[in-house]
């Protein structure tokens, strides 16, 4: 179901290394979280150069049904950003794994990598919610 090319965070936010050397990695929010959301009809996004924690808030995403917080799963400095998302945020809802991506970041710490859940752990944890 999940990309193994991924890892994924407990609050389904999804990273994928581009680039081993330089750090570059994409995130987004995964398919379960999309689903859940609904409809997503707004985000607010970080801004290209922002410097973000592992687990602290990057953004927020605006539904039909919910507000919620997004999440980096590394920390690292914002060096894109998706546009798109401000004019068909529902993109995140056709393609959350392509399309959908929200942000581009250069890790700092690329072993946090290690404390995400890989494609079957998550698969595994989103089997029991």
């Amino acid at each position: 179901m999940n990309p193994d090319d991924r890892r994924y965070t407990r609050e389904h936010e999804w990273i994928q290394v581009e680039d081993e050397a330089s750090g570059r990695a994409l995130v987004g929010i995964t398919e379960y979280a999309q689903d859940q959301l609904g409809d997503v009809v707004y985000f607010d996004l970080p801004q290209a150069g922002d410097t973000l924690g592992a687990m602290a808030k990057m953004g927020e995403v605006e539904s039909v049904k919910a507000v919620s917080d997004l999440y980096s799963p590394v920390s690292g400095e914002v060096v894109e950003v998706n546009t798109s998302l401000v004019d068909q945020p529902e993109l995140v809802n056709e393609d959350p794994f392509n399309q959908g991506w929200i942000m581009r970041i250069t890790m700092s710490e690329p072993s946090e990598l290690d404390g995400l859940m890989n494609a079957a752990e998550y698969d595994e944890y989103i089997g029991g919610l």
